[in-house]
Parts: structure tokens; C-alpha cells; sequence
């Protein structure tokens, strides 16, 4: 099955390129050169708001239909209208990865926020 017109691997990958597109633009704004330690040269400001949001967005968005995938080609299998466990076990985990992975992030980024929190100001 494809969602969105991508195959589950597809989808899987393209929520890998996001996140780490995600790390790389972090990674480029923070070693910026700054103006009185203040607020970095250009760069920051050309990017769109909600940027990052969208991207996490969309991306919990695939999860879910990655998820709700396994689920469907495991209810799928349970009826008897497939007899390929291999297809349902591969979507299975190919939801567990993702979930695995947005799970990560969100760790990363809880943890990112508590540093943020605990700096002195």
C-alpha cells in the first residue's frame, strides 16, 4: 500500500531526509557568526516561521500512516484476505522504526528544551 503515493519505505526514508535536513539547518544557524553575541548574521531570518513546525508536522503525519498502515495489513491478514505475512510483518516494523525514531526527536528536543531552561540569563 502507498501512502500518498509513496511506498512505506519511501515514507520512512523521507522522514529520515527531513529530520536530518531538520539537524543540519540547526547545526548551520548555530555555528553562525553572531553581532554582539546577540542574534545571528542573515540566514535566521530568511527561513519561514513555521518551518520547522510544518516539517514536524508532516512528518508525525506520516507515522501515523505508516501506523495506521500496519494496522490495516494486520486486520487484513487476521480476516484471512492475505495470506503474505511477510508484507504484514514489514509494515509492522516499518511503523515501529518510524515511531522509534519520532520518539528520538522528541527526546532530543525535551532534552534540548530543559538545557535552554536551565541556561542563566
Amino acid at each position: 500500500m502507498a501512502i500518498n503515493g509513496l511506498s512505506p519505505t519511501d515514507s520512512v526514508m523521507a522522514i529520515r531526509n527531513a529530520i536530518l535536513q531538520k539537524n543540519a539547518a540547526l547545526r548551520d544557524v548555530s555555528a553562525a557568526p553572531t553581532v554582539g553575541g546577540n542574534a545571528p548574521l542573515g540566514g535566521a531570518q530568511d527561513t519561514k516561521p513555521g518551518a520547522f513546525t510544518d516539517a514536524l508536522q508532516s512528518a508525525l503525519q506520516q507515522v501515523n500512516g505508516l501506523q495506521n498502515q500496519a494496522g490495516e495489513a494486520a486486520a487484513a491478514f487476521e480476516r484471512g484476505e492475505t495470506t503474505d505475512i511477510a508484507a504484514v510483518m514489514l509494515a509492522k516494523q516499518q511503523a515501529s522504526v518510524s515511531f522509534e525514531a519520532t520518539l528520538q526527536v522528541r527526546n532530543k528536543l525535551l532534552s534540548a528544551y530543559k538545557d535552554i531552561m536551565s541556561m542563566p540569563v
